[in-house]
């Protein structure tokens, strides 16, 4: 680049770069996430910061699944420890400890 280059000639050649180095791509793909994110971060700036620090080759779709899994395993052994609470202080005639 010259010195006698226009600003707009620098801006178009650095667009280009950040498309040619990928950066575009995971800019979009991050903020992306964070608009599908059912729960939406206190934090978006350290969301960002996370997404885009995470080690290349993380299988973002297989975690979330995963997520998705944990959170409903979760769910279904709340629900059984509530279940036998009431199992217990049915059996016993005083409420269970908690």
């Amino acid at each position: 680049m010259s010195a006698h280059t226009s600003p707009d000639v620098k801006k178009e050649e650095f667009r280009r770069y950040l498309e040619r180095s990928g950066v575009i791509d995971a800019l979009t793909r991050v903020l992306v996430g964070l608009y599908e994110e059912p729960e939406k971060p206190m934090n978006a700036l350290d969301f960002v910061k996370m997404t885009l620090g995470a080690p290349t080759g993380v299988d973002v779709e297989a975690l979330k699944a995963e997520n998705d899994q944990l959170r409903e395993k979760n769910d279904q052994m709340t629900q059984k420890i509530v279940e036998l609470t009431k199992k217990i202080e049915s059996l016993t005639g005083a409420p269970a400890a908690d």
